[in-house]
């Protein structure tokens, strides 16, 4: 689809819900384009697994957290499908299954730009497209221990959240002139503070002497966060638990009846984790990238308790070689940290600058820049 003059651009998202980040960096990106660059471009969002991978990867989106639960064979799959060699070869042997319906995608959705936010579809869909074809632009949201699948040098822009992740682009053949660090796409009102921490504090009915621990176990409520709780409770450090519970109404229901004597505020899924992020003074969670990403701009000194072996071991070290945080995969390794910092307020403030100092915060924006260069209209002044 060429742009014309009487119409906007159309980009197209290609995405999957296999893990949260994809959709909310493919949302953080829309955002960006809606607020810096508004009406001029359309958008779509397309979860390219549920609507038009063929059987049995049409189920990926349901069989993701399952197979997120059983750490040693989600660790052997990434690593023997993450090589140059091993990786072409399996999109090679995949190819023919998989062509159909790569075409027909790309057939039934013309637009002005591909987006891409997910290494898998990167492969099929620019063989469907061949040679000549409008802009694609891949943002990869790995921060560290990047899938090979992310790298196709057939796209016209691959946008990175580190400079690790660039230069094992750089091992894989991709043009250096195509390749460029902007960071994790974020949303928006991260970047952009409601009020103070005393304000946010005061709205959330949060004490403002006492440090506190956002303690995050993902929008499914999954990993140790209770076992995490019940230790630093045991501890009986000063400060206050802000536990998110996310979708889990189980885990939120115990913990509202486990009789806690350190103060605590246990929330579901939050709608409003820029506020208590920059509200809070540490922040635990599991090793994803986006609220990684996010930790840094609010400058939380960061505890790392789990991940997802292969893809996110990476990120443990990117965190711990930078002196942002500390991985505790125990709830007695976790307490002992939060007793150390809270004990030690000026180390837990040096921990906090050089987290913030690792932020990028106009990622998002920058993407933006991006695609609307890639279609050629001009920003706004």
């Amino acid at each position: 689809m060429t742009p014309k003059a009487d119409r906007k651009p159309h980009i197209l998202f290609l995405f999957s819900d296999t893990g949260g980040g994809h959709r909310s960096a493919a949302q953080a990106i829309i955002e960006a384009l809606n607020v810096y660059y508004p009406d001029q471009v359309t958008t779509e969002m397309l979860d390219f697994f549920v609507e038009y991978a063929p059987p049995p990867f049409d189920s990926s989106v349901d069989t993701y957290a399952p197979m997120a639960q059983v750490p040693d064979i989600w660790e052997l799959g990434y690593k023997l499908s993450n090589g140059k060699w091993r990786a072409r070869m399996l999109q090679d042997v995949l190819w023919p299954y998989v062509r159909k319906a790569a075409e027909r995608l790309v057939k039934e959705h013309p637009c002005d730009l591909f987006l891409s936010v997910h290494p898998t579809i990167n492969t099929p869909v620019l063989r469907a497209l061949g040679d000549d074809h409008v802009p694609y632009i891949v943002v990869v949201t790995d921060l560290v221990t990047t899938h090979a699948w992310w790298y196709n040098t057939s796209t016209t822009l691959t946008l990175f959240p580190t400079e690790e992740a660039r230069n094992r682009g750089l091992g894989l053949g991709m043009d250096k002139d195509k390749m460029e660090v902007v960071g994790q796409p974020i949303a928006d009102k991260f970047r952009r503070p409601s009020g103070s921490k005393a304000e946010l504090r005061k709205v959330l009915g949060w004490p403002q002497d006492l440090p506190v621990a956002l303690m995050v176990g993902g929008g499914e409520g999954m990993g140790p966060i209770a076992e995490m709780v019940q230790a630093v409770d045991r501890a009986q450090i000063d400060l206050m638990m802000a536990i998110i519970a996310g979708k889990n109404e189980t885990l939120k229901s115990s913990l509202e009846n486990a009789g806690l004597k350190t103060p605590s505020r246990i929330y579901g899924f939050a709608d409003n984790m820029p506020d208590l992020m920059n509200a809070a003074d540490v922040i635990l969670t599991k090793a994803g990238p986006g609220t990684i990403s996010e930790a840094f701009i609010a400058g939380l000194p960061i505890i790392l308790y789990s991940k997802m072996p292969g893809q996110e071991d990476g990120n443990v070290d990117y965190v711990i070689d930078h002196g942002a945080g500390v991985w505790a995969p125990e709830p007695d390794l976790v307490a002992a940290t939060l007793r150390y910092w809270v004990q030690n307020p000026r180390i837990r403030q040096q921990i906090s600058d050089t987290s913030k100092s690792l932020a990028r915060p106009d990622a998002s924006r920058d993407i933006a820049a991006r695609i609307i260069e890639a279609v050629s209209r001009p920003p706004i002044s």
